[in-house]
């Protein structure tokens, strides 16, 4: 009787250490995901903080122009279609055809508005195309997007005494076209020579990283 009374004692000790470790888990679960949240918190911080920078360094470049910054809200990359959508529209003077570009250099320009969006058609996009120089030599190109490439340009109709060589850079030319002058579009990064001096054209690689782009500013002078 001795016995089975201590083990019935030594049981119920046994079911109280039980309670006493679930009720620390659900405490240590609490306090894990308060700085899971705080965590997040600061992820958010640290994100809206990047993303302020980024806009007062694309003001600071661009002090020429008049400009309004925006998000990036949607993205439709694909082999046909090259468009993103941004956070602002006609309630913040944004209109059809205005510039838009990024810290690096050229995004494109709208095409469509809501009160409060904008559809922007990129320059990647294979029925975009801009007028441009070679800003080394100033010579005159064409650069459009190619179909199944979302970070290069193909550069055509360039002068047959043009040197173009890999590693120049190209800008807008303000000629014939909607784009301001001077814009950054990219760097030569190769030259393809064919049997027709006349047919010769190159590849430009984007500035711009449309994979990552978030913040854009519109041109809006």
């Amino acid at each position: 009787m001795v016995y089975l009374k201590n083990k019935i004692a030594g049981n119920d000790s046994f079911f109280i250490n039980v309670e006493n470790m679930k009720s620390e888990n659900e405490q240590l679960k609490k306090k894990n995901s308060e700085l899971e949240q705080s965590l997040r918190e600061l992820e958010i911080l640290k994100a809206e903080n990047a993303t302020l920078k980024e806009y007062v360094n694309l003001t600071d470049k661009y002090t020429e122009f008049t400009t309004f910054p925006a998000y990036v809200i949607q993205t439709d990359i694909s082999n046909y279609s090259k468009i993103i959508v941004i956070n602002a529209g006609k309630n913040d003077g944004i209109d059809v055809n205005m510039t838009v570009i990024a810290d690096k250099g050229l995004v494109g320009h709208v095409i469509s508005v809501t009160d409060d969006t904008a559809k922007i058609q990129t320059i990647v996009d294979s029925s975009n195309t801009v007028s441009s120089k070679i800003s080394t030599t100033r010579d005159s190109i064409v650069a459009r997007g190619i179909i199944d490439s979302s970070n290069e340009l193909k550069a055509t109709y360039i002068p047959t005494e043009a040197n173009i060589l890999e590693g120049d850079t190209v800008e807008t030319s303000g000629i014939g076209g909607i784009y301001p002058k001077g814009i950054h579009i990219g760097t030569i990064k190769k030259v393809v020579n064919t049997k027709n001096i006349t047919d010769r054209y190159a590849v430009i690689e984007t500035a711009v990283d449309f994979s990552r782009l978030e913040t854009v500013l519109v041109i809006t002078n």
